[in-house]
């Protein structure tokens, strides 16, 4: 089983070389965040982000799984994946502002609260959200890795998340450093944050679903004979 830091340096690696794809499935997917972000009311951007943003995230995941399998990275492999991962990719979405909405809701009314019951209220509420979003790092990588249901993908996701705590926290930590890292140019995020995501996340899940196995074993593409061969070029 792979450190942590050897998963990070191959999605770097494997980003560079695949630059130019990345950026573009990543613009494709994020395109849609542009006018909910923009024109949508708050409140409503909660389910418009599952509905119309989610299933074009999940697609990318797909493009980059087909990769490894032999297929060209392509907008049109994003947008197949896309289709017949709708389901999965809304119902994850919602269960994600459902987190997102708990959060906001908690401070809302006890962050500006005067007294210690009602922070310790809101820094356990917080400290729940968090655990339960580390606790689904690895939900959609199950639902396409593993061709799991999007219900039993929680669960097994769960399960991981007990046996390695360690190791998807620190996954999830370095996931979201480089995402607000990315954040601070939003051309930058919207460029390449989903496409680096994908490749991220798809080397961090193989890595606990065979741990038994070395970095040169199928499913670390910049590492495999497909890839030396081209084929995945």
């Amino acid at each position: 089983m792979q450190k942590l830091n050897q998963v990070l340096v191959s999605t770097g690696v494997e980003s560079f070389r695949e630059i130019v794809p990345i950026a573009l499935l990543s613009l494709a997917s994020s395109a849609m965040l542009v006018p909910v972000v923009i024109f949508a009311p708050i409140a409503l951007s909660f389910i418009l982000i599952p509905l119309l943003y989610m299933p074009l995230f999940f697609g990318v995941f797909h493009a980059y799984h087909r990769r490894t399998e032999g297929k060209k990275l392509s907008v049109r492999e994003m947008l197949s994946g896309a289709r017949k991962g709708f389901g999965p990719a809304v119902a994850f979405g919602l269960l994600c502002s459902l987190l997102v909405l708990i959060l906001w809701s908690t401070w809302w009314f006890y962050g500006g609260r005067d007294g210690a019951v009602s922070w310790t209220i809101a820094i356990f509420q917080t400290y729940f959200v968090a655990m339960a979003l580390v606790s689904q790092f690895y939900t959609l990588q199950l639902v396409i890795q593993r061709r799991m249901g999007i219900f039993k993908a929680m669960g097994e996701s769960v399960k991981l998340f007990l046996r390695y705590p360690a190791y998807t926290i620190g996954a999830f930590f370095q996931a979201l450093v480089v995402g607000i890292m990315l954040t601070v140019t939003v051309v930058g995020f919207m460029a390449l944050f989903n496409g680096m995501l994908a490749v991220y996340l798809h080397k961090a899940a193989y890595n606990v679903l065979h741990p038994d196995e070395d970095d040169e074993q199928e499913g670390v593409p910049e590492t495999s004979e497909l890839y030396a061969g081209g084929r995945l070029l």
